[in-house]
């Protein structure tokens, strides 16, 4: 990982007091609410989830969604939201898949924000994304373009954003089809710009 899960456990309690992480995922959710056709029935699995900020804003379209995370202190606060909002649905996970076994659960769809540059082998977890999908289970991914190195000013050893073409190889290698990108917000720091795209994929039925 490119990141400490320490570094996310120091962060937990001040990460939703951020308005442009909220508002980063109420964007990411009406990308995917407008790109897969979610309905109550479906399973679903958000991936690096934090707080939960993501799922929270897809909750009423979905049915049962398990939430997981390596971080400690994130699972924390959002085991406190989730009881504070008494929402039934929605169910943390400790789950680390670079290393842990694969849940037995399979999921109609699997997303994840900004999560998935900090994972060091991207065929590796593409490849677990695909084995815990149905069959015609979607994916989704919303993460950097390619930057120069200056969004993580702290010290960084994960993926520098992606080609959108080199990770569509890389998907489609997995199992996956019908691959498509758009982007679906932009993150300012420091007078640079940083694009976020959305990538959906469906796995081969």
């Amino acid at each position: 990982m490119g990141v400490t899960v320490s570094h996310f456990d120091e962060r937990a309690r001040e990460w939703d007091s951020d308005p442009e992480k909220v508002e980063r995922a109420r964007v990411t959710a009406d990308a995917i609410r407008h790109t897969i056709p979610l309905h109550p029935d479906m399973s679903a699995l958000e991936y690096g989830c934090g707080t939960g900020l993501l799922s929270f804003a897809l909750q009423s379209d979905l049915g049962q969604i398990t939430l997981a995370d390596t971080s400690k202190g994130m699972l924390e606060v959002l085991q406190e939201k989730i009881a504070a909002s008494q929402v039934t649905n929605m169910h943390p996970l400790r789950l680390d898949l670079t290393s842990d076994p694969l849940p037995v659960e399979r999921y109609d769809l699997t997303y994840l924000l900004l999560v998935l540059h900090h994972i060091d082998d991207t065929a590796m977890i593409l490849g677990k994304f695909h084995d815990l999908l149905k069959p015609s289970g979607y994916l989704c991914v919303c993460d950097l373009d390619k930057e120069d190195g200056s969004f993580h000013q702290d010290e960084f050893d994960g993926h520098l954003g992606f080609r959108r073409e080199e990770l569509k190889r890389l998907v489609e290698a997995a199992g996956f089809e019908q691959v498509g990108f758009s982007t679906v917000f932009e993150i300012q720091r420091d007078g640079k710009t940083y694009p976020l795209f959305l990538m959906t994929a469906c796995r081969r039925g």
